[in-house]
């Protein structure tokens, strides 16, 4: 059960704090009741990501025995056995869809189902396909960004979902995912291909100008967002504005890491390891909570 685990990636979960973007933004954030339907959609987003972890694995276990890392995953190093990893699977994603449909309702369970299998696609399929697979990561953002507000909309139905959460987890999601290619690309240099397809068709020039312009895309779209007519209606007030500069950092320090540091290939561990990011994030919370909830 331990390397089970370990194969399921808990330290991968934090992508799924997404789903709490739509309480933050609903200011729900101290509704008990809210909170605790918002932290059960994030464990069942969990558990089907770690299914879908123990598929890709099962899938890659070849490819995996050459990596210089991942070939000390439980998987490739035989810890776990494939048939041990396909109940696995079954079981966590299983509970998952039927937490999800049963408590939380059809439009959450709805949401998950499509998140289950958009990833199941992007095992079997799409990430070997050049720039569906980046594409298809930063999709799968968004739909846990759906599926927090939707969640929610099932106690209360005034919780609306903003098309600019769409537009901004959309493009920091490309973002990550093109870091990681990138990453990739330059730790496995000739030997790339073999390990990923899509690495075939990629090149590092391609990449730093995806991620040009992805970050540009991600800074715009959240400053236009905190000044936007409706945004200022909604929370009464201007100074959402004053949280542009901690986006704008963030993304900085991160192409930072990626081109100075050569780190991305997990965009989730940075944020726990790198001192000046995770304060930058803790710093863009509570301004933003300050703002949205005036203590």
């Amino acid at each position: 059960m331990k390397h089970i685990l370990l194969t399921m990636r808990p330290g991968q979960w934090t992508k799924n704090l997404v789903v709490f973007a739509g309480l933050l933004f609903s200011k729900h954030l101290f509704d008990t009741q809210m909170m605790l339907t918002a932290g059960l959609a994030f464990l069942v987003f969990c558990a089907l990501s770690g299914s879908v972890y123990l598929v890709n694995d099962l899938i890659d276990i070849e490819a995996d025995r050459r990596h210089p890392r991942k070939r000390n995953r439980p998987l490739a190093s035989g810890k776990v056995s494939p048939a041990s990893a396909v109940a696995a699977a079954v079981l966590f994603s299983g509970v998952g869809i039927a937490l999800s449909f049963l408590v939380l309702g059809v439009s959450f369970g709805a949401v998950s189902l499509a998140y289950l299998l958009l990833n199941l696609g992007y095992s079997l399929r799409l990430k070997q396909l050049v720039l569906l697979d980046v594409m298809s990561i930063a999709v799968g953002f968004v739909l846990r960004a759906i599926g927090g507000v939707e969640a929610l909309k099932s106690l209360d139905p005034s919780v609306i979902l903003s098309p600019w959460l769409l537009v901004c987890t959309l493009f920091l999601s490309l973002l990550l995912a093109l870091g990681k290619r990138r990453h990739e690309l330059s730790l496995l240099e000739v030997n790339a291909g073999d390990h990923r397809r899509s690495l075939h068709d990629y090149s590092t020039a391609l990449l730093d100008q995806l991620i040009s312009v992805v970050t540009a895309s991600t800074a715009i779209a959240y400053a236009i967002y905190t000044i936007w007519p409706g945004t200022i209606e909604k929370f009464e007030t201007r100074n959402l504005l004053y949280t542009v500069p901690f986006v704008v950092y963030g993304l900085f320090r991160y192409l930072y890491l990626l081109w100075r540091k050569e780190e991305g290939g997990n965009p989730s561990e940075l944020i726990l390891t790198d001192l000046p990011l995770a304060i930058d994030v803790l710093l863009w919370l509570l301004v933003a909570g300050v703002v949205l909830y005036r203590f």
